[in-house]
């Protein structure tokens, strides 16, 4: 049930959370700079080596991609970017219109809802994501949060008989957002 990392901090608390620790929008609201709170940001964005190591690494590939998909757990959220602001920015509308295919086939298979949206309207302000931070830096077009099942009656503790049937469905939403940002024309070349 850790969430952190495991660095200690000067005040006898542990870790970092990793998904407050990127340098896009870094501490830009639903991050804390208490090193005792869950949402502890960091000292600084990338402090972390867990964060500073994927970024290097997206970073020397980021001409090879054209989505990011990042996965966390509980809710049955499809979340788009980005956490610091409720504005429909970037191609908010096309990662709508994907996103919406994709959570109804999810839902075809086992009758399982999630919504859609930007964190913000569907959750809380969540700024230096790593997802926003693929977002905004490297610009890739399909970029998106999954939080898994359940909507809160196991929590973080969901039976491992709901595991096969979350792969399944989520496989589902990804062979249709993939159709869908063919379609679109990706992947392509972006500016």
């Amino acid at each position: 049930m850790w969430r952190k990392t495991r660095v200690p901090n000067d005040n006898g608390c542990f870790g970092v959370d990793p998904n407050r620790n990127w340098d896009y929008q870094w501490m830009n609201g639903g991050a804390s700079d208490n090193p005792c709170d869950s949402t502890y940001a960091g000292k600084s964005p990338f402090s972390e080596i867990e964060t500073r190591t994927i970024s290097n690494y997206i970073s020397s590939i980021s001409d090879k991609l054209f989505a990011f998909i990042s996965f966390h757990s509980y809710g049955q959220h499809l979340l788009l970017p980005y956490g610091h602001t409720k504005e429909h920015l970037d191609n908010y509308d096309e990662l709508f219109a994907v996103g919406k295919k994709s959570i109804d086939t999810l839902a075809k298979r086992y009758g399982t809802k999630y919504d859609i949206g930007n964190i913000p309207e569907v959750l809380y302000v969540d700024s230096g994501s790593s997802m926003d931070w693929v977002k905004g830096v490297h610009k890739l077009p399909i970029t998106y949060t999954y939080e898994l099942r359940d909507e809160g009656v196991y929590g973080f503790l969901v039976p491992a008989n709901f595991i096969i049937p979350t792969g399944k469905e989520v496989l589902d939403s990804f062979i249709t957002m993939f159709e869908e940002a063919s379609k679109l024309g990706y992947p392509k070349k972006f500016e």
